[in-house]
């Protein structure tokens, strides 16, 4: 078996390398599974760009120092199967690695609900620890639901939050890298609100303005080059894309105005830099599990993870009308995509999936 490893220190470095931790012999308790399709965005790219913050390395150790693994979202099925009640044949849809196979110790705490126990991943986020069993489906549904159902996961979970938050006050929520799949669901999530006393802003780049626009999700979308037209009114500012000179200048025209400013994505990884005497609100990190923590404990197990299935279903169903999936076969095909997507030359049209 293959896996692809990445440079941590240049993560748009990306090299194909054997994979002994996928074949080795399993130990009571755990499962093998042969990886079938997985999907390659943007999201993924932030995975390596905030892999020591946020701990996204640990996930999947590679054992070679400056090359990690770099987390992905797709569907895999039970080859081997030493865990009582995983039966060799079953499909689950979850957290994987880069790569043609894994190793993991499953434990069943709900009906077609597995969590991997495996040391390593101790103290990690549930939600990525957790795996689901899917049924035979059509090669589309899957690549829709790897491409889709994480990233409007966390764009229906940030409208979630906003609400919750009785939206800071706004009067305008300003989505910055809108062209992005996270943007732009949570722009059509906004969308959604009845009687909502916000307006809802797009900021992308120039060669990516008609695709925000024809999307018909925001009530005005601007180039990044353009902060200064935005209104002086209580204002959110959601980022998606982690770059200091847009945020730099979005704090500084807003300043007081703006009640909160939230950092989500690092899509425009290669013009961060930690925020440093901005003006207004200083930015805060937005996690996606913890938002789901929360409703847990207020709601009870189930009730938001039944919330973000329907909605994210719900955007998908026009996903036709704005997506386009693009299927890549082989992980050989791999490191050149994803150096294409840390270099930003990816459409934002295009879902790009990997079948093995």
């Amino acid at each position: 078996m293959q896996r692809i490893l990445v440079d941590q220190k240049d993560i748009t470095r990306a090299v194909v390398a054997k994979d002994t931790a996928a074949t080795r012999p399993l130990d009571a308790g755990e499962v093998r599974l042969a990886i079938q399709s997985f999907a390659l965005t943007v999201n993924n790219v932030t995975y390596a760009a905030t892999g020591f913050v946020l701990d996204y390395w640990r996930f999947f150790p590679s054992g070679q120092d400056g090359m990690g693994i770099v987390p992905v979202w797709g569907t895999a099925i039970v080859t081997e199967s030493r865990a009582e009640g995983v039966t060799v044949g079953t499909r689950l849809y979850g957290y994987l690695p880069m790569a043609e196979g894994l190793v993991i110790r499953p434990e069943q705490t709900n009906p077609g609900l597995l969590v991997d126990r495996s040391p390593h991943r101790d103290g990690l986020a549930l939600v990525y620890n957790s795996y689901v069993a899917v049924k035979p489906a059509a090669p589309q549904d899957d690549y829709l639901r790897s491409l889709l159902q994480p990233l409007l996961a966390t764009s229906y979970l940030l409208s979630d939050w906003l609400a919750d938050n009785d939206w800071f006050g706004a009067e305008q929520i300003i989505v910055g890298s809108a062209s992005s799949k996270t943007g732009l669901g949570l722009c059509k999530f906004l969308a959604e609100v009845e009687n909502r006393h916000f307006r809802i802003i797009g900021l992308t780049s120039a060669a990516n303005r008609a695709f925000v626009e024809a999307a018909n999700a925001c009530d005005l979308v601007l180039d990044y080059d353009a902060v200064g037209q935005l209104p002086q009114v209580p204002s959110v500012y959601v980022d998606m894309a982690g770059n200091a000179a847009v945020k730099q200048a979005l704090h500084s025209h807003l300043a007081d105005h703006l009640r909160h400013s939230a950092a989500v994505g690092t899509s425009h990884w290669d013009k961060f830099a930690p925020p440093q005497n901005l003006p207004g609100p200083k930015p805060q990190f937005f996690f996606a599990p913890s938002q789901i923590a929360k409703r847990r404990a207020e709601w009870g197990a189930g009730v938001i993870e039944g919330q973000i299935t329907a909605a994210w279903k719900r955007i998908a169903a026009d996903a036709g009308d704005w997506l386009e999936v693009v299927v890549h076969h082989g992980l050989d095909s791999a490191p050149r995509l994803w150096a294409d997507l840390a270099a930003g030359r990816s459409h934002p049209r295009e879902g790009h999936v990997l079948q093995l």
